[in-house]
């Protein structure tokens, strides 16, 4: 996990973001917390509370249809902008599986190489040291 401040130096994610992507990955912090979901519950409270108070002048009488309605427009709204953020995220995490792979593949080349190279070396040493025997 990425601490504040601490920036991935993978080559895969070198790449800017744009504003809104940017904006949807903050918005996708946040509303993907416990304080969001604390302010959304207070927020809720109160609407009831003071509709319930103001029982002959309140706004938004029992059964509460306009808190009903933004609640629906803010999940209408929330659910892309998360599913944007996340189908970035999955990108990123298929570009650098694909890079560790190509640097694994690289990796097992040359272990490869300097396993036949100590094999080489090995057998000119028993070699020279058969001979000395001799």
């Amino acid at each position: 996990m990425e601490k504040r401040g601490q920036r991935n130096h993978h080559p895969v994610l070198h790449r800017q973001l744009r504003f809104h992507q940017r904006a949807a990955n903050m918005l996708t912090k946040y509303v993907g917390s416990w304080t969001f979901i604390f302010v959304v519950l207070l927020l809720i409270a109160a609407w009831i509370t003071t509709n319930a108070y103001l029982l002959v002048t309140g706004w938004d009488h029992y059964p509460f249809i306009l808190l009903n309605f933004i609640l629906s427009c803010l999940a209408a709204l929330q659910a892309p902008i998360i599913l944007m953020s996340q189908n970035r995220a999955a990108e990123q995490d298929r570009l650098m599986a694909k890079y560790d792979y190509q640097v694994n593949r690289k990796a097992e080349r040359e272990i490869a190489e300097l396993r036949k190279d100590m094999n080489i070396i090995k057998s000119i040493l028993k070699k020279n040291i058969l001979k000395g025997r001799h």
